[in-house]
């Protein structure tokens, strides 16, 4: 039969089934082939808690949602247009979320009674009725790799494991992807297990054909290229990135990058991706604690080393002490913080922005640190290139925000040429810097940095630590007045970082009704939900921070250009009540902490209620 082929602008996909269905990796498997394509996208997973929940259960199921078009795509999608549903629990969870009169892709061998009462369906939803408002297809999934390798070596568990693959299969064929990038994947994935490999195979291409031969499908759908910048691109995550914009910047700086970190949910991969990059100067310490973590760290930068760590919120606290410790030394410090919900280990595996206020003041006394807050995956590249740049020129840590939807999710990354990454010049003193009466490690530049002397270097032995010191000479001090000249030196050299800050770029007028304000990953769905305002003749613009501490010199300026100002937030008014002190004056907030991130939607229902 003729089957009719659609072209659509964009398209929403959300992968769901139990945590051992494969749901991530099928849902990695379509995004690269997306990307090959040329669409522009965006990605974000969403796994269970519980590390081995009971199958078919609602706790276990695991989902992957991306949204690729023709267009830029800013966000993961609100709601998807097709849902994979491998089982009766992946149905009950996501399908409050599917588009009215969207498709649902379902293994039928999987609605079996007992899968049902685990995922209290009373019927099996699939013939009852209850789902007549969507298009779907009830496919024996199971059945269909079983009969197609029947001739494999493969055990039956082994055989029913390949119907993730049947799934992609259909899905390539629905929105015409090309299933031979994976199919390259997976012979290289199982070069030592070929049968294994192959069997995946077959069971893509069964898939792919079910979709082209059988009559239940009528329609494919086509995505065409998106016209991004001229240049390389590839799919990559937020935690890839920011461990690449480290590396980056230690190469332009001249240095070895020192990792000091211990594993914590969702920002081990920027562990595990630098400790495959030892062949570019990058040192990694799996630490027994996170305290051991960042004490490592702040000893590397003292030998020399660009030196980062990198953890989630219930790290962050117990870092605390010795950031404290990073900022009264004034040591070039990177540390990364992947944003997870909370408090104490709260959701391991959601998002969440509620770890701003905790950065900007969680630490005793007056410490002030500087903050950057990444937007997107790609961004993570260049925050974290940004960061480990403002460390080592005034000598101060910084804490770079990103969050489980940045860390975890990807979108497509133009490539940099490294030639084009601005040189980072780090100046070591030796002994002509030693005078009179020593060396001065607490003398000063004109941002107010200290030198970085390397241990051992002839004449410039000094001393650091927690204690406070006297300004210019480093010998510890507990004057008073002494105490309030190094407090205030502190507090400016992170205030002299506005001069790095350009000037603000506002989508939309730069006065009118109302300013959308955010911070981190809220971009994308705040950019969508401006876009719509304005399309509906409304006066609503949107800025962005990237630094939350200090602030851009031009913010207030703009702020007061608009009669409102809305802040949607993943936490419950964190960026909120700085503003409030920062320009005082009333602030919309829209806040939700549901471990998932904003829909435009919802964003574009508050401007509306804001406008009346």
């Amino acid at each position: 039969m003729t089957k009719k082929v659609v072209r659509i602008n964009e398209a929403t996909i959300r992968f769901a089934g139990d945590s051992g269905d494969g749901m991530q990796l099928t849902g990695t498997r379509f995004t690269e082939a997306t990307a090959i394509v040329g669409n522009d996208l965006k990605t974000i997973p969403n796994y269970p808690s519980e590390i081995r929940a009971p199958l078919g259960t609602l706790a276990g199921v695991s989902a992957f949602q991306l949204m690729f078009g023709s267009q830029r795509v800013f966000t993961p999608g609100d709601l998807p247009d097709t849902l994979v549903a491998m089982n009766p629990a992946a149905l009950k969870v996501h399908l409050k979320d599917l588009k009215k009169g969207g498709t649902i892709l379902a293994n039928a061998n999987a609605f079996s009674p007992k899968n049902l009462k685990m995922a209290s369906w009373e019927e099996n939803p699939l013939l009852d009725g209850s789902l007549d408002g969507y298009t779907v297809y009830s496919i024996e999934m199971s059945k269909l790799v079983g009969k197609a390798l029947e001739d494999s070596d493969l055990t039956s568990k082994g055989i029913e494991r390949t119907k993730n693959m049947f799934a992609l299969g259909v899905l390539f064929w629905m929105y015409n992807r090309p299933i031979e990038p994976t199919e390259e994947w997976l012979r290289k994935k199982f070069a030592k297990n070929p049968s294994i490999a192959e069997a995946n195979i077959i069971a893509m291409k069964t898939g792919f054909n079910y979709g082209e031969t059988t009559e239940i499908f009528t329609t494919s759908y086509a995505v065409e290229k998106a016209e991004l910048p001229k240049g390389k691109y590839r799919n990559i995550t937020g935690n890839v990135a920011v461990a690449y914009g480290l590396v980056s910047a230690a190469k332009k700086a001249g240095k070895e990058l020192f990792l000091g970190s211990y594993p914590i949910t969702p920002a081990s991969e920027i562990l595990h991706t630098l400790s495959s990059l030892r062949n570019h100067n990058v040192k990694t310490f799996q630490a027994e604690d996170e305290i051991a973590g960042i004490a490592s760290a702040i000893g590397a930068s003292y030998s020399g080393a660009l030196a980062c760590t990198t953890t989630s919120g219930p790290g962050m606290a117990l870092k605390t002490e010795a950031i404290g410790l990073a900022i009264i030394t004034e040591l070039p410090l990177v540390i990364v913080n992947v944003q997870r919900g909370g408090p104490s280990t709260g959701m391991p595996t959601k998002m969440e922005q509620s770890d701003l206020l905790q950065a900007v003041h969680g630490r005793n006394s007056d410490a002030p640190i500087p903050v950057i807050a990444a937007q997107d995956p790609a961004d993570c590249f260049e925050c974290a290139f940004m960061a480990a740049r403002i460390a080592m020129k005034y000598m101060t840590p910084v804490i770079l925000l990103t969050d489980g939807y940045l860390g975890q999710g990807s979108g497509p990354w133009q490539i940099p040429d490294p030639k084009d990454l601005p040189e980072i010049e780090v100046n070591h003193p030796d002994s002509s810097l030693r005078g009179e009466d020593g060396y001065m490690p607490y003398s000063r530049d004109e941002n107010e940095a200290r030198p970085w002397a390397i241990p051992g270097t002839p004449g410039l032995e000094h001393r650091i630590g927690g204690l406070e010191k006297e300004n210019i000479t480093g010998m510890v001090s507990q004057d008073p007045e002494n105490h309030q000249i190094m407090t205030d030196i502190r507090a400016r050299k992170v205030q002299n970082i506005t001069q790095e800050i350009p000037k603000s770029e506002v989508y939309g007028s730069d006065k009118g009704k109302v300013l959308v304000l955010g911070w981190g990953s809220t971009h994308g769905a705040i950019h969508v939900a401006v876009e719509r305002a304005q399309a509906e003749g409304q006066a609503v613009s949107q800025l962005h921070l990237r630094w939350v501490s200090p602030f851009p010199a031009d913010l207030k300026a703009i702020c007061d250009n608009f009669d409102e100002i809305l802040i949607p937030e993943v936490n419950s008014g964190q960026l909120a009540l700085l503003m409030k002190a920062e320009l005082a004056r009333p602030i919309h907030q829209l806040n939700k902490v549901r471990g998932e991130p904003f829909r435009a939607s919802e964003i574009v229902e508050k401007i509306n209620e804001i406008l009346g």
